[in-house]
């Protein structure tokens, strides 16, 4: 099994185990696809340049605002939350989550699925 397949089963696992992530992702910080759990009907491109671009601003304001290092970066829209996470180096995890979603739980099973990925690359 390729790293990718092995990474794509880890996606697929976190969206399984946590049943108000609907979406998830592994984006290198320079905006590029790793591997992707995302519905069909997504530009993977878009959401991977989005990602990487949130991740730079929220690194830059809190660096600004004299906060220390990213550990999380939270959207929230009128239909859910987007939810990113430093994953291995030079890499981000990308969870879409539902309205209602637990977001103590859709942490906890990131930062587990954020061992996984590590173990792989």
């Amino acid at each position: 099994m390729s790293r990718v397949d092995n990474l794509n089963r880890v996606l697929r696992g976190l969206q399984s185990s946590s049943p108000d992530v609907e979406a998830s992702a592994l984006i290198s910080e320079d905006g590029l696809m790793i591997a992707s759990a995302l519905p069909q009907h997504v530009d993977e491109s878009r959401v991977a340049g989005m990602s990487a671009t949130l991740s730079s601003l929220g690194t830059r304001a809190a660096t600004e605002l004299e906060r220390g290092e990213v550990e999380e970066v939270l959207v929230r829209g009128r239909n859910g939350y987007a939810v990113m996470m430093a994953a291995a180096s030079g890499t981000l995890l990308l969870c879409l989550a539902s309205k209602q979603a637990k977001l103590g739980l859709v942490f906890l099973d990131m930062r587990r699925a954020i061992e996984d990925i590590r173990k792989i690359l």
